[in-house]
């Protein structure tokens, strides 16, 4: 017999064991089935106790198996019935063996099979109450799981998946993902699909074997589509852990809004710049006839140069932000004194401190040296500065200090102003967006003055924090290196 023979043999019998097992199960879980084969049981140990002449004390004992199934099936009271019946068989084989019970005898087999029937029944009856209430349980919070817009998976520790919601499901076959392996085996096999492959793989790697909790996001470079993947661990209450969660969300209008935004406030800020320009150069013009002009000219002329330096600087911040997230923004270090840096800025934010009558001090170390772009550092200054004197309220005092840290530089500006809601810190640094505390105080800002912030910090290798407390104040602190790598310009 050949070896395909054999094996088509062996495929034929696991076919049959496995429609025999399905069988088997359908039947089960039919009422009318189980109750049948109860009651079969019960005639057929009566008829092998009077074939066989035994009717001793195993006789009950053959009983009870068929009795706890109907009491499973029909409750507690159709399970003490059974135990009657079940009794009153025994009589009669007894009495047809000639082996007559007396009736102590026979209340002592009545009491046991009727006590299986109670507690059978009972026992069921709990069992199936809690089946019941475990299966609303979970059809609850599988509706839940699958009226979310995310696709949500739990996997165990080595990856294998254990659960994944119906919009996970579908993305995953829109995706073509294989149907078998890990998750971070079946995703990194659309690694070729994606717009960063060797990125996309390195980073499937780096999930599969560090179970911290992560975010993620990349774009499909065939169908531009674009995912924010997010994982977080599940531990026992001991901190072992258990396995981990996974989510993804299709993101792909939020990035094209964002890019036609950029694209909007770039084309914006282009066109604003060059009308802004002959408007200054005007306005520069009239400066030089002043004093020919009444009280109420020069009046109108200050405020003229105010607003127009105003939307000059949004413009220059808004151009610069468009730089920032094109991967544009240069630099050009140079040695700089950080000390006199702080100092310049404050000198000249004195004159809008004063105004508001709000009070800055300088406190700082004396020299503080290192590389950097001088104009860039400034323009962080200057920023901070802005913001801390803008959401001071009258009376009120800001402090900028700077200093030497572990051999770094850092300097650090605090105010006593209307501070930041603790929820909403992690966006302070978000394009465009402003705490809740400015505006309902109608406080005016572009919302872009942190984020230039940390992308000039961040690209001289350093870092920005905020900490803020409502109502309290703001303090940001920043740390930079001394040396910058060599090259003139960064990108």
């Amino acid at each position: 017999m050949s070896a395909a023979t054999d094996l088509l043999i062996l495929e034929r019998r696991r076919a049959l064991l496995e429609r025999l097992r399905v069988t088997t199960l359908r039947l089960v879980q039919q009422r009318e089935v189980v109750l049948g084969v109860a009651v079969a049981g019960l005639l057929g140990t009566f008829a092998g106790m009077v074939v066989m002449g035994a009717s001793g004390p195993i006789g009950t004992i053959m009983f009870v198996p068929w009795v706890a199934l109907l009491a499973a099936e029909l409750g507690p009271t159709a399970g003490a019935l059974a135990g009657v019946g079940a009794t009153g068989l025994y009589l009669a084989a007894a009495v047809t063996t000639d082996l007559p019970e007396d009736p102590a005898t026979l209340l002592l087999r009545l009491v046991p099979l009727v006590g299986v029937g109670l507690a059978a029944g009972y026992s069921s009856r709990r069992i199936s109450s809690d089946a019941l209430e475990l299966q609303a349980t979970n059809a609850v919070q599988r509706a839940l799981l699958d009226s979310t817009l995310d696709g949500i998976c739990l996997t165990d520790a080595s990856g294998r998946l254990l659960f994944a919601n119906t919009p996970l499901q579908e993305t995953a076959l829109e995706l073509e993902l294989p149907l078998h392996g890990t998750v971070t085996e079946r995703l990194a096999a659309i690694a070729e699909r994606t717009t960063q492959p060797d990125r996309f793989s390195e980073r499937m790697r780096e999930l599969a074997e560090d179970q911290a909790a992560s975010e993620d996001e990349f774009e499909l470079s065939d169908t531009g589509r674009v995912f924010r993947g997010s994982t977080l661990p599940v531990a026992r209450p001991d901190g072992s852990l258990v396995g981990r969660i996974w989510t993804l969300r299709e993101v792909t209008a939020d990035r094209r809004l964002e890019r036609l935004r950029d694209a909007f406030v770039a084309a914006v800020s282009h066109e604003l710049r060059t009308p802004l320009t002959s408007v200054s150069g005007f306005l520069e013009l009239l400066g030089d006839e002043a004093d020919s002009l009444p009280l109420t000219g020069r009046t109108y002329l200050t405020a003229a140069r105010r607003g127009t330096d105003r939307l000059q600087r949004i413009v220059e911040d808004l151009l610069l932000v468009a730089q920032i997230e094109a991967g544009l923004l240069e630099l050009h270090p140079e040695p700089v004194d950080l000390a006199e840096l702080a100092a310049d800025a404050v000198e000249d934010a004195g004159a809008a401190a004063a105004e508001k009558r709000v009070a800055i001090s300088l406190d700082t170390e004396g020299p503080l040296p290192l590389e950097a772009d001088a104009a860039r550092l400034r323009q962080v200054l200057d920023n901070l500065l802005s913001n801390a004197i803008k959401y001071t309220p009258t009376g009120g005092a800001v402090v900028v200090s700077t200093s030497d840290s572990e051999g770094q530089r850092r300097m650090e500006i605090a105010d006593n102003g209307i501070g930041v809601p603790h929820d909403e810190l992690g966006q302070l640094f978000s394009r465009f967006y402003r705490a809740s505390t400015a505006t309902r105080r109608a406080i005016p800002g572009t919302g872009v003055g942190l984020v230039i912030a940390r992308a000039i910090v961040e690209s001289h290798g350093g870092t920005i924090s905020l900490q803020s407390r409502e109502g309290e104040g703001t303090r940001v602190t920043v740390t930079l290196p001394l040396r910058q790598p060599t090259g003139g310009t960064y990108r």
